[in-house]
């Protein structure tokens, strides 16, 4: 096999293990390979930066799978790194790849690559190359994927989060910004900490929701397995203890938090698309389809600010017209659409 060709198998299987495609066999290959020299080890590392940028330009993880390819292969050829481009990659062999790519940047999924690398070639050498990674949900949609520990997020409408590349490896911490449903994977040794402005929770293997957005005046933490603590940032040093189906709502203004008894596997529901009120304000319940079906609304009387509804939708299947049918069906509003924008008015 002669040096380009055999550069060009190389490089086909480092993209198979970022998209974690490789058979035992071509994973075994591939680790005598890394052990096979310093030098193997440093382009196995530039190939991961590569990948890294292509899937996080700018630190945040967006979902344009093809700008995405695109900056893949020119970092690739800036690097010198012949296999993975137009010209030497085979037809199957680049549709293969590119579809992969596309499908893993489409579902803003972070690789098991820092954790599994670490065994390979020592802490000590991923750990200087950490960066933050961040991840978004845009408005009107959900996102589902898979942390580097193993762990199962999904994240709601208008959320993100942020943590580091060496997540997993050096530590477990979240930052969160909106709503995100856990299930977290068991690590003793490496508790998983979710933070945010107000609080901060410590688990080490449970399913739990986190919702928490900048325009809404309480924050709101449901355990459906498990066990959780957690502290309000106002006093870091007294740590409170939740229970599978309780839930702790924090008042961001008083900074009270008080426990309750739920139904918790409810505060999920929306990871199956489901939208559920009950008895929730209209303001509240605005907000909500607002980020759920990316429009905009307005209350234009104030006699509606304390309207309370109870209702539960599908969101893929119902149309926010639909939905704001049945909320006028009760004959204490009227709406108006125009575009994205929608008004709504006492009847």
């Amino acid at each position: 096999m002669n040096t380009t060709s055999n550069n060009t198998h190389i490089d086909e299987l480092i993209s198979g293990y970022l998209t974690q495609k490789l058979q035992k066999e071509e994973l075994q290959e591939l680790h005598a390979w890394l052990l096979a020299s310093n030098e193997n080890k440093t382009h196995f590392m530039q190939m991961q930066e590569v990948w890294f940028s292509a899937v996080s330009a700018n630190h945040k993880m967006r979902f344009d799978s093809e700008k995405a390819f695109e900056r893949f292969l020119i970092n690739t050829k800036e690097n010198n790194s012949p296999p993975i481009n137009k010209s030497t990659s085979t037809p199957n062999t680049k549709y293969l790849f590119l579809n992969t790519f596309k499908q893993i940047a489409a579902v803003a999924a972070i690789l098991l690559v820092v954790g599994t690398l670490a065994f390979w070639l020592g802490r000590q050498q991923i750990s200087s190359q950490f960066a933050q990674i961040s991840v978004e949900a845009p408005l009107g949609s959900r996102t589902k994927l898979n942390l580097p520990d193993g762990t199962l997020l999904w994240l709601n409408a208008g959320s993100h989060i942020s943590y580091s590349q060496g997540f997993g490896v050096k530590d477990r911490h979240i930052e969160l910004v909106g709503e995100g449903y856990f299930e977290v994977t068991k690590n003793k040794k490496l508790p998983l900490f979710v933070h945010t402005k107000e609080m901060t929770v410590r688990v080490l293997g449970t399913k739990f929701n986190f919702r928490n957005y900048d325009n809404e005046d309480e924050l709101r933490v449901s355990l459906l397995e498990g066990k959780v603590a957690f502290n309000k940032t106002n006093e870091m040093d007294k740590a409170y203890l939740l229970l599978p189906n309780q839930k702790v709502v924090l008042d961001k203004k008083t900074g009270k938090a008080l426990i309750q008894q739920v139904d918790a596997k409810r505060s999920a529901d929306w990871t199956n698309g489901l939208l559920s009120f009950d008895e929730e304000k209209l303001t509240d319940i605005s907000k909500e389809l607002e980020r759920a079906y990316n429009v905009r609304i307005k209350i234009a009387d104030e006699q509606l600010l304390g309207f309370r509804f109870y209702g539960n939708f599908t969101r893929t299947e119902q149309t926010i017209t639909e939905v704001l049918d049945v909320l006028a069906s009760t004959n204490k509003l009227r709406y108006i659409i125009i575009g994205k924008e929608i008004t709504l008015h006492k009847k």
